[in-house]
């Protein structure tokens, strides 16, 4: 059976986006880098990035990226369009190992693969989504008690990140600034769920913005992509870019899933094999995780006894780091 010219559309938009947000990590790092050597690091409350064209050109990317995605959802069903987003790991991992020098031994390609087979059998097992034919019935899954927890302990979890272990742990432990990016990212992709549901509804003749739940839908994915865009940077900056890929896909997806499913309910069409199918997508998931992170800097030149996720910390060593990396990490 072939393929519909809508699903080639949807494909053709999804690969571009995972294209496009795959390069813009490396791009913006690229941006970052220059900008600490003539300021103060972002992953030091710095915000001279703004005034780097290399940065502004991967926030385009980025941007690009996104639109293209959120347009394949209009061709193609989501069970074709999401997993897709794994290539943009894959594609800023060979970037980050070419361009930005930053290894990645074999055992980061194997926790690459596993992240990716992991979030790829879970997407691909997830129950589609119940049709929605205005806004305000979105607004009204969005305020029954089981999202409304949801988002509740998500807003209480972001806090205590922001306000207590970023000042501890930010600069240290990657799994912070990722935290507080996926988090809001769940919460976001619902809201932009609206949106793009809003939009279709107008496009089709039912005008959804003379209702104020579209604008409060806006309001939220304004405000939670800034925090994002600043928390990613930081990340960006501090930490290797070829792990912060894998794991904030990982991490985002996961937690896109699981509110998705709460927020619409999906787990009412979810059969036994699917739901273990998905516990194994965890697993894996969680696996190759779990190999990125404990063997990222296998083979590295021994430096000093500082935890392997440290980072420079001075404006001296920043400046250093992005020439002495390629010597301090051996290929495979």
């Amino acid at each position: 059976m072939g393929i519909s010219p809508d699903n080639v559309h949807g494909l053709v938009l999804a690969v571009s986006s995972s294209v496009f947000i795959g390069s813009s990590f490396i791009v913006k790092k690229k941006g970052l880098i220059k900008s600490g050597n003539n300021g103060t690091r972002a992953g030091a409350g710095g915000h001279s990035y703004l005034c780097e064209p290399w940065w502004w050109a991967g926030m385009i990317a980025m941007i690009v990226g996104e639109i293209a995605n959120f347009a394949a959802y209009a061709f193609a069903p989501a069970i074709l369009v999401t997993p897709l987003g794994a290539l943009s790991i894959i594609f800023s991992a060979v970037l980050a190992h070419f361009i930005l020098k930053e290894k990645l031994h074999i055992f980061g390609v194997l926790g690459c693969v596993l992240c990716v087979v992991g979030s790829t059998s879970i997407v691909l097992h997830a129950p589609q989504e119940r049709a929605i034919e205005s806004v305000k019935e979105v607004w009204h899954l969005a305020t029954e008690p089981g999202f409304l927890v949801y988002s509740g302990v998500v807003l209480v979890v972001v806090s205590i990140l922001i306000f207590r272990f970023v000042p501890l742990y930010g600069q240290t432990h990657m799994i912070v600034y990722v935290g507080i990016c996926s988090l809001m990212g769940s919460i976001t992709v619902m809201s932009v769920k609206a949106l793009g549901i809003a939009l279709k509804l107008t496009f089709s003749g039912s005008n959804q913005f003379i209702y104020y739940q579209t604008w409060l839908f806006t309001i939220v994915v304004f405000f939670a992509c800034l925090l994002q865009i600043n928390y990613l940077n930081k990340a960006l900056d501090t930490f290797n870019t070829a792990v912060i890929s894998p794991v904030y896909y990982v991490m985002f997806t996961s937690l896109t899933i699981l509110a998705s499913m709460i927020m619409f309910k999906d787990w009412n069409s979810q059969n036994a094999s699917q739901i273990v199918t998905e516990v194994c997508g965890f697993i894996t998931i969680l696996s190759g995780t779990f190999l990125l992170h404990r063997t990222k800097d296998m083979g590295n030149a021994p430096i000093s006894k500082s935890s392997p996720e440290t980072p420079v910390s001075t404006k001296e060593n920043s400046t250093t780091s992005a020439n002495t990396e390629e010597q301090q990490m051996a290929v495979f």
